[in-house]
């Protein structure tokens, strides 16, 4: 590891126990749990302390990893709040034998520094360069465009009435899932959301699927060791070869029936031919009300994320 007051940078070896269903690729839930865990040591390293991610946004996943290789994930803020960091993460990886690292994904975390269970005030983050000031920027930007997704997100509705194609995962939260304040990584209910969204989209498309982007991944509550844990994925709209995939996490005590929402996500899945490349998915056509409700959500969100794209020239 290799740790400065404005960046860190992590390293893994991908093994094989990191591959998923797509051949000899690490599976995408696996790079964000990487991903958590740099952006995590630059929070406590800025912060001097205990943080919780609360959100994760603009996951691009744009080359594969496959086993083997060694993997590179470097964390640098690029803002701060009163208590929140703003922790933009790129991941690169390489042969071990050539050391050619090459972009493989990219996103942006915001931290939240803790003190006593309460949100507690950080060092001012000031912008020295010209790609600082640059990146600053962005991010204040994005923090508007980031409410108007929450908004829109919010404003939906899912319940029973639905007849989209949907998968559901229930399990415990495990020890082993524990991190550094007693609860559930927020990088390991990543990957629980992106096993789920590629579950719903395989069963749709037939293929072996793997995310192409995730966004708006909203962390409302920590999950605590020995909950039951609910993981429900909901087709909401295709496109020639991705699906949109609404992805609901819940929790609560195994002795109580009750559970409270902890976390929310849209995962964009794309559907894999033999060569491992994005082939057609056959279109979805939505038939209730709330279904053609959610696809015009999904188009919706397409503008948003297009429309920060034009501003930040991405």
């Amino acid at each position: 590891m290799t740790t400065s007051p404005r960046q860190t940078v992590l390293r893994f070896l991908a093994a094989p126990t990191d591959v998923g269903q797509s051949g000899d690729q690490v599976h995408t839930g696996r790079i964000l749990e990487w991903i958590d865990k740099a952006a995590y040591a630059q929070a406590a390293a800025w912060s001097g302390g205990y943080a919780v991610t609360v959100y994760v946004g603009n996951v691009r996943f744009s080359r594969a990893i496959t086993s083997g290789q060694i993997v590179e994930v470097t964390a640098r803020l690029v803002h701060t709040g009163s208590s929140s960091m703003h922790i933009q993460c790129d991941v690169r990886a390489a042969d071990p034998i050539t050391s050619d690292y090459r972009h493989c994904a990219e996103c942006l975390v915001v931290f939240v520094s803790m003190r006593d269970g309460r949100p507690a005030p950080v060092p001012e983050w000031v912008p020295e360069s010209s790609l600082e000031r640059h990146e600053s920027d962005e991010a204040v930007m994005r923090i508007g465009l980031r409410k108007d997704i929450e908004r829109a997100m919010a404003e939906q509705t899912y319940s029973d009435a639905s007849v989209a194609p949907h998968t559901s995962l229930r399990f415990l939260a495990s020890p082993t899932d524990v991190n550094w304040g007693g609860n559930v990584h927020g990088g390991t209910v990543m990957r629980w959301i992106d096993d789920a969204a590629n579950l719903c989209a395989s069963q749709w498309s037939g293929t072996p699927c793997t995310s192409v982007y995730a966004g708006g991944v909203r962390f409302y509550r920590p999950i605590h060791i020995g909950h039951v844990v609910e993981v429900d994925a909901r087709l909401i709209h295709t496109g020639s070869s991705t699906m949109h995939v609404s992805v609901h996490v819940h929790s609560g005590e195994p002795t109580s029936p009750d559970r409270t929402l902890t976390t929310h996500c849209l995962t964009v899945c794309a559907s894999l031919g033999l060569e491992g490349t994005p082939t057609a998915v056959r279109p979805w056509e939505p038939t209730t009300d709330e279904d053609v409700a959610l696809d015009a959500h999904a188009r919706h969100l397409i503008r948003l994320r297009a429309r920060g794209q034009r501003a930040t020239g991405a």
